[in-house]
């Protein structure tokens, strides 16, 4: 733990990373899984279980939180980890995701974009500049600049108008971004599935002077193939000495994927979203506890887990919960699946640390192809 923001590679293994993100409120092992709670909480998650998966650090959204309850009022209550009682790193989107896929109305300029809520048709103006007022009344320790995401597959045109875009509201974040002990801005690597592009952006918000960079763009309907190779493009690109993020992914191949390919980072609703609709992520795969194969099945998910979510509650049990609509099935099998993801990328450190990487990714590989019922 450290008064200022740092970062720290501790061993290297190929392409793929371990290391440690220092900041006032705790420090964040990498690669690292952060667990999305959009609205000031994971959802169906206590926050000291989502603590006890192994979570280091949870990511909030800043388009929500600004609709409701609103920052001014999260800072008059004392900021965010005050208010949704996690002492430990936030992250903050920037919220501009969220403005493009969910809000009506909405019109886009240099300036900004003016939208209407989803929530109750109220309009509103999200610049660079305000973001950074939010995550900043929010007390996030890493703030995300302000950026414009397009939906792939997109024409080469309109990626780079894009990309531009967001170089030109990255250094107007930057210049709004108010600096206090220990807090960080991540800028934004755009480009849609264009290579060139991609180096572009990369390389001129690394020359603008981020504490870390993030991948964004991806994980919008793209192959993995694509993903993949984007990220093979920029890594190249970012500094070793600095954290990369891929925001918005993934599975739990997706992860293994690109940790192989130099990432550090990662947020996805998938595993708790999955866990609400009866679908658990585990070293044997996918194990969709509506199937009626279960009904009557006395094993847990997976008896050699630490989680008691996991390796205490047998999978019929867990299968009635789900057919009966139950809230505690959701909130098992939510714990369950970010348990997981934590276990991943637990064992992603290890073996990277051990210098056997490729092994681990093999292994993992073997255990999903192997089916739920392996032990």
């Amino acid at each position: 733990m450290s008064e200022a923001f740092s970062f720290r590679l501790l061993a290297q293994d190929g392409a793929a990373r371990r290391g440690e993100i220092s900041t006032p409120r705790g420090n964040i092992r990498t690669p690292a899984f952060m667990p999305v709670g959009t609205a000031a909480t994971v959802k169906a998650m206590h926050p000291g279980r989502v603590a006890a998966t192994g979570a280091d650090v949870v990511l909030a959204n800043t388009y929500h939180l600004m609709l409701r309850p609103g920052p001014e009022r999260v800072a008059r209550l004392g900021g965010l980890h005050r208010l949704m009682n996690w002492p430990g790193p936030i992250l903050t989107d920037s919220g501009g995701f969220q403005v493009m896929s969910l809000a009506r109305l909405r019109k886009l300029t240099e300036e900004g974009v003016a939208f209407q809520s989803h929530i109750d048709g109220s309009r509103h103006m999200l610049t660079p500049e305000r973001s950074m007022e939010i995550q900043h009344l929010l007390g996030a320790d890493i703030q995300m600049q302000f950026d414009e995401c397009v939906r792939l597959p997109c024409s080469d045109d309109e990626a780079r108008r894009a990309m531009e875009l967001s170089l030109r509201w990255a250094a107007r974040s930057k210049a709004a971004f108010a600096r206090a002990p220990g807090r960080a801005l991540f800028g934004i690597v755009q480009g849609g599935a264009s290579k060139p592009l991609r180096v572009e952006s990369a390389r001129a918000l690394v020359s603008m002077g981020f504490e870390g960079h993030a991948l964004g763009g991806l994980a919008v309907g793209e192959p993995q193939a694509v993903m993949l190779d984007m990220i093979e493009t920029a890594e190249p690109e970012l500094p070793r000495d600095k954290p990369r993020y891929l925001m918005g992914v993934g599975t739990p191949d997706d992860l293994i994927e690109a940790v192989a390919r130099g990432i550090d980072m990662f947020d996805c609703v998938m595993p708790t979203r999955a866990g609400r609709h009866g679908l658990a992520y585990s070293r044997f795969g996918k194990i969709n506890l509506r199937n009626a194969r279960h009904a009557e099945d006395v094993a847990p998910i997976d008896p050699a887990s630490d989680n008691a979510a996991t390796n205490s509650w047998s999978r019929a049990y867990l299968h009635h919960l789900v057919k009966a609509g139950e809230i505690l099935g959701m909130m098992l099998l939510t714990e369950v699946n970010l348990a997981y993801y934590q276990a991943l990328m637990a064992g992603a450190r290890a073996a990277v640390a051990q210098g056997r990487f490729a092994d681990y990714r093999a292994e993992v590989k073997e255990g999903w192809a192997r089916g739920e019922g392996a032990a």
